[in-house]
């Protein structure tokens, strides 16, 4: 049910239902939680980026030049749940 869900929202291009679940799975059943979540990885790697780091820019790219859409969703969704365990404010009872 829930993938038809997504699936038809997708389709149909309601990015408001796509959100929605986002929100609600981040926040483990409370959207505004959700959102709370999100904004906590991106600070968390604005913060990061702002004493302007030496990086390794080349494996970025190569990363995005060579892999797979699939790969690099599942990468996203990894990254989203690192830096919202860095922020210390871990809500989620389980591992992605």
């Amino acid at each position: 049910m829930l993938l038809n869900y997504l699936n038809e929202a997708a389709a149909s291009g309601d990015a408001k239902k796509l959100i929605r679940y986002v929100r609600l799975h981040f926040g483990d059943g409370n959207e505004e939680n959700g959102r709370k979540e999100i904004d906590k990885a991106w600070i968390e790697a604005l913060k990061i980026m702002l004493d302007v780091p030496e990086t390794k820019r080349e494996f970025i790219l190569e990363t995005l030049a060579e892999k797979d859409a699939a790969t690099l969703a599942h990468l996203f969704f990894h990254l989203h749940f690192y830096f919202v365990r860095r922020s210390g404010e871990w809500i989620h009872d389980g591992e992605l």
